[in-house]
C-alpha cells in the first residue's frame, strides 16, 4: 500500500500521527539500548572525560548528520521546507533558552527525551519531572509565560523572514554537512574503540540519528500528498509534550505528528526495557533530590521553548539541517550544563541515571 492510499483510506492527520508513533517507537528503543544522553555527555566533558556517553552523543549527532544531509542530496526531502527553517529564528530566544535547558537538564538529571525514556523504565522521578516539563512548556507556549517569551525571543531575530542555514550562510556547499557528519562519525568511532563500547549499542546509538532522519523524511513525503498544509519536521519533545497533554485535557485536540511521537517513543523504551528485564520502579533519593528534579523540569519547560527546542528538537534535528539559531542553541545547553555541574554537582554526582 502506497503512501497516498493510506492517507486516503485513514486521513492526513491520523496519517501523520501514525508518523510520529514510528519514528517515536524507534527513538524509544535506540535511545533505551544506547542510554543516550546529552546531560551525561556534557558533565563527561565537564570534567574532563572523553568517555562512552561522549561517544554515543557524538555518534548520534554523526549518525543524524549523515542520514539528514543523504536524504536531502537524495531529494528525499527539503529543510528549506522545515517550519523551523522557514520562520525567523531568535538568536536571543537560542541563548537565553539554551542556558536555562542546560541548567535545568543537569538539575533535573536529565533532558527531556531522556526523561520520558527513563520514564517508561519505571523512574517515577523522570514521571514527575516530565509532567511538570509538559505543563511548564504549554503555559510557556500559549499560558501566562507566553508574554515573557515572546519578548525575549523577540529582542534579536534572524533578518529576511527566515531562519539562517549555516552552510550556506558560510559559503558551503551541500555536501559539506555530509562531510562534516562523517568526519564526527570517525571521532566517535574512536572514542568508542577507546572506551570499548560493544557493537550493539553503537548499532542503537546510530538508530537514535536515524530515527530524526526518519521523521524528516516521512513528513516531508507526507507533505507531497496532502492536500492541508503539512509540518515538515522531526523528533523533538517541548513543543510536542505541551501537545500531547493537551490531546488528553482538550477533547477538541486534533491528532498530529507530535501526539503520536510521544507515546511513541514512551512504548519504544517500554518494549526495549521490557525485552531487556530493565523495568523497575525507582523514586526520588530525597527531598533535595526532588526539588532540584522539579525546578530542572521548569527550567527546560520554559528554556526549551524559548529556544525553539530541547536538547534533542535543536541539538540534534534542528543541527541535522544546520539551523543556525539550532546550533546556538545547542552550544549554549553545553554551556549552561558544564557551568551547572561545576557550581552544584560538583563532581558529586555519578554520570550514570
Amino acid at each position: 500500500m502506497d503512501l497516498i492510499s493510506i492517507v486516503e483510506r485513514i486521513g492526513e492527520a491520523p496519517t501523520a500521527a501514525l508518523f510520529g508513533l514510528i519514528t517515536g517507537m524507534v527513538f524509544g528503543v535506540a535511545a533505551q539500548r544506547s542510554r543516550f544522553c546529552l546531560r551525561a555527555a556534557t558533565i563527561e566533558f565537564a570534567r574532563g572525560r572523553m568517555g562512552d556517553r561522549m561517544a554515543v552523543w557524538l555518534l548520534t549527532f554523526s549518525t543524524a548528520l549523515v542520514w539528514v544531509q543523504s536524504a536531502q542530496l537524495l531529494g528525499l526531502m527539503d529543510a528549506s521546507d522545515a517550519r523551523m527553517m522557514a520562520v525567523p529564528g531568535s538568536w536571543s530566544g537560542a541563548m537565553l533558552g539554551g542556558l536555562l535547558f542546560g541548567v535545568g537538564m543537569v538539575l533535573a538529571r536529565g533532558c527531556s527525551g531522556r526523561l520520558l525514556v527513563l520514564a517508561a523504565t519505571g523512574n517515577l522521578r523522570s514521571v514527575v519531572s516530565g509532567l511538570i516539563f509538559a505543563v511548564v512548556a504549554q503555559m510557556t507556549l500559549s499560558g501566562m509565560l507566553s508574554p515573557p517569551r515572546d519578548w525575549l525571543a523577540s529582542q534579536w531575530i534572524t533578518k529576511g523572514g527566515r531562519n539562517l542555514d549555516l552552510l550556506t550562510a558560510l559559503g558551503l556547499p551541500q555536501y559539506a554537512g555530509l562531510v562534516l557528519g562523517l568526519a564526527i562519525a570517525l571521532l566517535a568511532l574512536f572514542l568508542s574503540r577507546r572506551n570499548h563500547i560493544g557493537a550493539p549499542r553503537l548499532i542503537f546509538a546510530s538508530g537514535v540519528g536515524f530515527a530524526v532522519a526518519l521523521g524528516w523524511v516521512l513528513t516531508y513525503a507526507l507533505a507531497q500528498v496532502s492536500f492541508e498544509p503539512t509540518q515538515i519536521e522531526s523528533a523533538t519533545f517541548t513543543g510536542p509534550s505541551a501537545h500531547t497533554l493537551m490531546f488528553f485535557l482538550d477533547r477538541n485536540a486534533i491528532l498530529e505528528f507530535d501526539v503520536g511521537l510521544v507515546p511513541g517513543v514512551f512504548l519504544g523504551a517500554l518494549i526495549a526495557a521490557g525485552l531487556a528485564g530493565e523495568l523497575k520502579i525507582q523514586a526520588f533519593d530525597d527531598a533535595t533530590t526532588m526539588r532540584k528534579a522539579m525546578i530542572g523540569a521548569a527550567f527546560m519547560g520554559f528554556g526549551g521553548m524559548l529556544a525553539g527546542g530541547c536538547a534533542i528538537g535543536a541539538g540534534v534535528t534542528g543541527g541535522s539541517i544546520f539551523v543556525a539559531t539550532a546550533w546556538l542553541a545547542l552550544f549554549c545547553m553545553w554551556i549552561g550544563a558544564m557551568l551547572t555541574d561545576l557550581v552544584i554537582d560538583q563532581r558529586t554526582q555519578p554520570l550514570i541515571h
